[in-house]
């Protein structure tokens, strides 16, 4: 059964591989001198502009206009946009395009697709996460880079052929839709080709206190990053934090993760308190479907940006990957919780129990990951599959939540590494990074030593 642990309980408990002395730590303020990589805070968090679209025609479906949109030609500040409704058990049956005029130079981008089908992200039926009145349906978010003008256009399906536009009838748009302008905050990433610079936050809240304690039995509190390990240091690490070692243990070197600190993470945002699973026996790999117009100098914003849309539009306890990967091969923490234990996340309706989800930054339909990223996959599973003894290229079961592949209840075998589609009936991960698996799985095991 999948727990919440508040953040008060969390500091206070030895639930799983975090021990009590470990745990004290946060309640110690640090007492090295602030430098500027460690002590740098976020001038601004960030914003989100919610705006209800208007019918863009006299028409309409059901009492709902089938055509609805926004034009704001200038004064607004996003990095990201994205198209909310009311009820997430309803699915926008149409077409969602957006165009935006760039801060830097002033012109305006031609029109581009959102993904619609995004529901297929999302905690499972039933549990608290799923059922909170706070969850909205919505897109998938869009990364347009800094923007200050904004036009959208969302459009009804037809229902069926007809002879002309004007006699096909619509689909009904859902209720409630609202336009999302997400800016990720301060340390907006500076031009391609120079560094990147993600800021960090203070630890002057119990919630930024408590998601870095959640990795301090394997990183220094605080930190920014979790560093590569060697293989024995990992296996050293392994047995000290399991209590024994597997005569051979089956564990990739630990590889180098930017924790939420080091992304920037507003921990003010998240809902307090921390979900678990009891164990991971298997992987979902996932693409965020935001587009590939990012640098990777630009990733921490992008992260920032998705996580504002996943807790503030859409309504989750926080965001819904275990962990996100840009197209560099640079690993990031996802969900809050400690990078090393089974953290429950919302990212494959009906199966994230004894799972956990990987994105990749973008959108990998016809667009062929790197390299980095299927190798940042393999080190990645390999290490934290190394903590349940699973083989990345063996198969598990796993028991459906409920969704629209299986029903729930239903006992599914899988692979251990697995697409999203293979747990749901979606394009996610995109059909060029779903056929890169069969080299992740072979890689991740090659790491293990397998």
């Amino acid at each position: 059964m999948p727990k919440i642990i508040p953040m008060r309980g969390f500091l206070t408990t030895s639930i799983g591989v975090i021990c009590a002395a470990t745990l004290a730590l946060p309640l110690i303020p640090p007492t090295t001198p602030a430098t500027a990589s460690t002590a740098r805070t976020l001038a601004a968090p960030g914003d989100t502009r919610s705006l209800p679209l208007v019918p863009l025609s006299r028409e309409r479906v059901l009492g709902a206009a089938p055509e609805q949109g926004l034009y704001r030609p200038d004064g607004e500040h996003f990095s990201l946009v994205g198209v909310v409704w009311d009820d997430p058990g309803v699915e926008l049956r149409g077409q969602v395009q957006v165009r935006t005029r760039s801060a830097g130079t002033g012109e305006w981008s031609g029109w581009q697709d959102v993904e619609t089908h995004n529901a297929d992200h999302g905690a499972d039926p039933g549990t608290a996460e799923g059922a909170s009145r706070r969850v909205r349906g919505a897109t998938a978010p869009l990364w347009v880079g800094a923007s200050d003008g904004v036009d959208v256009r969302v459009r009804a399906a037809a229902t069926g052929a007809g002879g002309t536009r004007a006699a096909v009838p619509r689909a009904p748009l859902p209720s409630g839709l609202r336009l999302e302008l997400v800016d990720p905050g301060d340390g907006e990433a500076p031009p391609e080709g120079a560094p990147a610079d993600p800021p960090s936050t203070d630890l002057d809240t119990d919630a930024a206190r408590a998601s870095s304690a959640a990795n301090a039995d394997i990183a220094g509190f605080g930190a920014l990053e979790i560093p590569e390990l060697d293989q024995q240091a990992t296996e050293q690490e392994l047995a000290r934090l399991q209590g024994s070692l597997p005569v051979t243990p089956y564990i990739g070197p630990r590889p180098r993760i930017v924790t939420r600190r080091g992304w920037g993470a507003n921990e003010s945002l998240r809902e307090p308190g921390f979900g678990y699973t009891q164990k991971i026996k298997a992987v979902f790999v996932h693409h965020t479907a935001s587009g590939n117009k990012y640098s990777c100098s630009q990733a921490p914003s992008v992260i920032r940006s998705i996580y504002r849309y996943h807790v503030t539009s859409m309504g989750w306890r926080d965001i819904g990957y275990n962990f996100l990967v840009d197209k560099c091969g640079t690993l990031y923490e996802g969900r809050a919780g400690g990078v090393a234990r089974a953290v429950l996340g919302a990212h494959t309706l009906g199966f994230n129990s004894d799972s956990m989800g990987i994105a990749v930054i973008g959108t990998y339909g016809t667009t062929k990951p790197s390299r980095a990223v299927v190798t940042a996959i393999a080190r990645l599973t390999a290490w934290k599959l190394g903590f349940y003894g699973g083989d990345p290229r063996g198969r598990t079961y796993l028991t459906s939540g409920g969704g629209n592949l299986y029903p729930e209840g239903k006992n599914v075998r899988l692979n251990v590494i697995s697409g999203h589609r293979d747990g749901f009936a979606t394009e996610c991960p995109g059909a060029a990074l779903y056929a890169g698996l069969g080299t992740a799985r072979s890689g991740a095991a090659r790491y293990q030593g397998r």
